[in-house]
């Protein structure tokens, strides 16, 4: 199925788009490579395939939170724009 100039008018008019003469050549080439990509995907063979509710089966695999001692506080508090009673002083937020 092709994508014709009348159907490309269309979707502009409900896109609220004004297009240029010169421009619906290249969007019915575009539109065209899309609907044509989502038709190899829609004929992608999967029966085959098992099911899956996710890309991975990984569970759990944040470390531990865990206190650490940072010893060098000058050394962290140099980087921060503005520092207050040895800690970083930030915007207040409501």
């Amino acid at each position: 199925m092709e994508v014709s100039r009348e159907e490309i008018l269309h979707i502009a008019k409900l896109a609220n788009l004004v297009l240029k003469e010169d421009e619906i050549d290249e969007y019915i080439v575009n539109l065209q490579d899309i609907l044509n990509f989502a038709n190899i995907v829609n004929d992608a063979p999967v029966e085959d395939l098992e099911l899956s509710n996710g890309g991975l089966e990984n569970y759990n695999v944040f470390r531990k939170d865990e206190i650490k001692e940072f010893n060098d506080k000058e050394a962290l508090l140099s980087n921060a724009p503005e520092k207050e009673d040895n800690m970083f002083k930030i915007p207040k937020v409501i």
